[in-house]
């Protein structure tokens, strides 16, 4: 995949020098409660944030999504032998990176063996502000999601990936696994047929993988920036279906696809 040119102020990057210092390297929070999910969906890695399976939710129509297939995490760029191994061993043979070109820059990535990496810029041509919104969040971040430029072919990139990894899986990834990372998610999670109440539930577990209270908008997530992000869905293309169709440009096909190879 192509890299995609990025300008952008030295405030940012000094910014995220900053951040980087508060979200890497730290060991994940205890998986959430048993009855909060299916199964324990955490892959217990040291040096990776927020890195979790996405499967075992049951969708609107009886059918679950499949473990061992998708993965959503943080940067890698502190993965310790040992977790490199954990995805190895996991079969990760694609990592989706969506950070910006500064942030890839501070934390380079540690791929697993055998697999491939591609690099899929969400708001490297977003204007400064947006960017710099990255180490906050907010709801002018996740409304981003649907109109910065380059951002409907990051997610789709995602996606396709997903569709075109048939031999192991796919994992995806932002710097703390929680913004752009839970915007993927919950595309990927809807498009498949998961209810709204399930992708929102698996959208929060990322305040409980962070050890992040409700009121850390630094470390954690609310329901009103996931919310915001499903209306701008709606404002600017009238539903999700069509946000799907007409940003994403994903067919019938390419949906078909998804759902054949995750859903059992």
């Amino acid at each position: 995949m192509a890299h995609r040119s990025l300008r952008a102020p030295v405030a940012l990057a000094t910014g995220l020098v900053v951040a980087f210092g508060a979200v890497t390297g730290a060991a994940l929070a205890d998986p959430p409660a048993a009855s909060a999910v299916a199964f324990d969906r955490s892959l217990h890695l040291q040096g990776v944030q927020n890195a979790r399976d996405i499967g075992g939710y049951r969708t609107l129509d009886g059918r679950t999504v499949r473990t061992g297939s998708v993965y959503r995490g943080g940067q890698l760029n502190n993965a310790t032998p040992d977790d490199l191994a954990v995805l190895t061993d996991r079969r990760v043979r694609v990592v989706h990176d969506l950070r910006t070109v500064f942030e890839r820059e501070l934390g380079p990535d540690r791929i697993p063996a055998g697999a491939t990496a591609h690099w899929d810029d969400v708001i490297g041509h977003a204007p400064p502000a947006v960017m710099a919104a990255t180490l906050t969040g907010g709801e002018g971040l996740y409304r981003a999601f649907i109109t910065a430029p380059g951002a409907d072919e990051a997610f789709a990139a995602v996606l396709r990936g997903i569709v075109d990894t048939t031999d192991g899986a796919v994992l995806f990834h932002c710097t703390a696994g929680k913004d752009r990372t839970g915007w993927t998610a919950a595309v990927l999670l809807t498009v498949l047929g998961v209810d709204r109440a399930t992708v929102t539930e698996d959208y929060l577990l990322s305040n409980q993988f962070r050890n992040a209270s409700p009121d850390d908008q630094l470390n954690g997530v609310r329901q009103s920036w996931l919310d915001a992000a499903f209306d701008q869905v709606n404002q600017t293309y009238g539903s999700f279906d069509t946000y799907v169709r007409d940003a994403l440009e994903l067919t019938d096909a390419d949906i078909a696809a998804l759902k054949a190879e995750l859903l059992a």
